[in-house]
């Protein structure tokens, strides 16, 4: 029996959910301020994380909370099969010399602010074809290794336009699995262990790169916008749903001025996300009281919203399923002072309650 049925030439559905035993977040100082501030699993006050270097301390963020992540599901290092993680450094450093010091096989990924979308599809397709018993799932940033490697030294003190957004200090992990959580710790603390309910993977669509020419860096919102259009109009498509099938379709981080732009997009296409669109980067900070411009950014951003917010609202039962869309600009220090474009891409995974299928 096949482990998934292919839909349209980018997506599948997996005929045997694919469990998520659990999911750790650990943001900084800033986002601790914001209004999920009590979601998150950790906040460090020391943007430093205790390193000597901004590169040092995401990579001990990002290993902190894969081995919560582990440890939520009662499981060790050792008992996962297969590691997908990645990171907005050159040459994946925060992962290369963090998380991979786990000891477990591991694959770097680069999708940009895109990747815990990524690090998802590629560890469910692993478990649902039997490539694994367990998979971890992460990524990270931090705004002072982003400035340091894209933008300007912290110490420069540049001036950042309204379009600009903020690179999120936060980590996310997640753990998944062929099967329900084991018995034996369903009773653990963690929110997703709930014996009544857990919430699955059940289908996913992969991105492609579209690119509409903008080589503004400082509005990444208005280049990531096409691809979130594309990939949502194309899931729509190839699982044959309304955008009210869902309780939500949240993106990851196009801010205030990208989110406008995939209403607008979308809204040419005969498909009104109005009601149901969320978007990370909105949701992580105030924009009232926090001064982070057009909103959170970067890979840390979904991935610490998805863990600290999302996921609980599946098991606690106010949401039956979500898409998860988060999304990514494919610039580089390189592409960016030889003048070219920053391409989009969005990865788009369909989150639900295991018992959502049987009420509708």
């Amino acid at each position: 029996m096949k482990s998934s049925k292919q839909l349209g030439n980018a997506s599948l559905a997996f005929q045997t959910p694919v469990y998520i035993h659990s999911a750790a977040s650990i943001v900084g100082k800033k986002e601790g301020e914001g209004p999920l501030s009590s979601a998150f699993d950790m906040i460090c006050d020391d943007p430093m994380f205790g390193a000597d270097t901004w590169e040092e301390a995401e990579s001990t963020m990002q290993k902190e909370a894969a081995s919560l992540a582990i440890g939520k599901a009662g499981l060790r290092p050792e008992d996962i099969r297969l590691l997908f993680a990645g990171d907005l450094l050159a040459q994946s450093m925060a992962s290369s010399f963090g998380i991979a010091g786990l000891g477990i096989p591991f694959y770097g990924l680069f999708g940009a602010c895109s990747t815990m979308g990524e690090s998802l599809s590629l560890g469910a397709m692993t478990v649902a074809a039997g490539y694994g018993d367990h998979v971890l799932c992460a990524t990270s940033s931090h705004f002072a290794s982003a400035e340091k490697e894209f933008r300007f030294p912290l110490g420069y003190g540049n001036q950042r336009p309204l379009s600009a957004s903020w690179t999120v200090t936060g980590s996310g992990a997640c753990v998944l699995g062929a099967a329900p959580p084991s018995p034996a710790v369903l009773g653990h603390s963690d929110p997703l262990r709930r014996a009544d309910t857990c919430a699955v993977i059940t289908g996913i669509t992969t991105g492609r790169l579209v690119d509409y020419g903008l080589k503004d860096s400082q509005n990444m919102g208005a280049c990531m916008a096409p691809a979130a259009s594309d990939t949502i109009e194309r899931h729509l498509t190839d699982f044959e749903r309304s955008p009210l099938f869902y309780d939500a379709i949240v993106t990851g981080d196009l801010g205030a001025i990208g989110q406008q732009i995939l209403l607008d997009l979308l809204k040419e296409k005969g498909i009104d996300l109005t009601s149901v669109h969320r978007d990370c980067g909105l949701m992580i900070f105030d924009g009232n009281t926090q001064d982070t411009h057009a909103g959170g950014s970067g890979c840390g951003c979904a991935a610490s919203v998805l863990c600290a917010e999302l996921l609980p609202r599946i098991i606690s039962g106010e949401w039956k399923r979500f898409l998860f869309v988060p999304t990514g600009a494919l610039l580089s220090k390189v592409s960016f002072n030889e003048g070219d474009s920053v391409p989009g891409i969005a990865h788009a995974v369909v989150i639900e309650r295991a018992d959502a299928e049987k009420e509708g």
